[in-house]
């Protein structure tokens, strides 16, 4: 077929994954000449943009989907993922599990600490094996690699947009709005935690611990002791923030 020439603009939070000449262009569009066989989803991805971060796109004032095949003259709008997201359906729209690269452990830490449900590949699996592991269980993948989140075996992606743990956490609760449950999962592994005795975490505390403290659990998966120690009050300021966060957020 032969090529044809569309225009592109793109919603503001989209302006990042552009290159510097389509940034340049107010307000952050692109005269893109096509092959004429080409999906808009894989044109738009070839400008920078994962379709993970793509809330919708119109084609001359209508709704069209990824597959649609660009004809000449078209004007297109891409508009960023409207949030809160909600994932799958049933169950998955209310409780999305997660999985996270090797780049984000920090932030896996943090989720599992509000009892999210956030899988970690360390050492790295590679982008293959993260994208079948993605598919198999069901998982939100959350990376900051867009080639990661081009791979079509995802269940789902989200671009994490920050290097820093804290705006990374923010950014995954106020995007999934996901239901909370703090200090129920195993931060190491990501099990679940069940309460024990004093007399069953025995053996397992450092020294003076049994005496200075009285509530404990363990992993149900990995056996590790958990007890409000030296560092509750910094994790706990962590949790609290999440709640403020999350207070009033729309269900999905």
């Amino acid at each position: 077929m032969d090529p044809v020439e569309i225009r592109i603009g793109f919603a503001p939070s989209l302006h990042l994954f552009l290159g510097p000449a389509h940034r340049a262009e107010p307000p952050a569009s692109a005269t893109v000449r096509c092959d004429g066989v080409s999906s808009l989803g894989h044109v738009v991805e070839s400008l920078g943009v994962p379709l993970t971060e793509v809330g919708g796109l119109r084609v001359d004032g209508r709704a069209a989907g990824p597959g649609h095949v660009p004809a000449d003259g078209e004007r297109v709008e891409v508009a960023a993922v409207a949030k809160p997201q909600a994932v799958g359906s049933g169950a998955h729209a209310a409780a999305p599990r997660f999985l996270l690269d090797i780049h984000l452990g920090t932030l896996a830490r943090r989720m599992r600490l509000l009892g999210l449900d956030a899988a970690y590949e360390n050492p790295d699996i590679g982008d293959a094996a993260l994208a079948a592991l993605s598919a198999a269980e069901q998982r939100v993948m959350l990376s900051r690699d867009r080639g990661l989140l081009r791979r079509r075996e995802l269940y789902a992606g989200a671009f994490v947009y920050s290097h820093r743990p804290d705006e990374q956490l923010d950014d995954v609760l106020t995007r999934f709005a996901p239901p909370l449950a703090p200090w129920t999962r195993c931060t190491a592994c990501n099990g679940e935690l069940a309460s024990i005795t004093k007399d069953e975490a025995r053996g397992r505390l450092p020294d003076g611990t049994e005496r200075t403290y009285d509530t404990f659990a363990e992993c149900t998966a990995c056996g590790q002791a958990y007890w409000r120690g030296a560092h509750y009050e910094r994790l706990n300021a962590i949790v609290e923030h999440a709640r403020r966060l999350t207070a009033g957020q729309p269900s999905v």
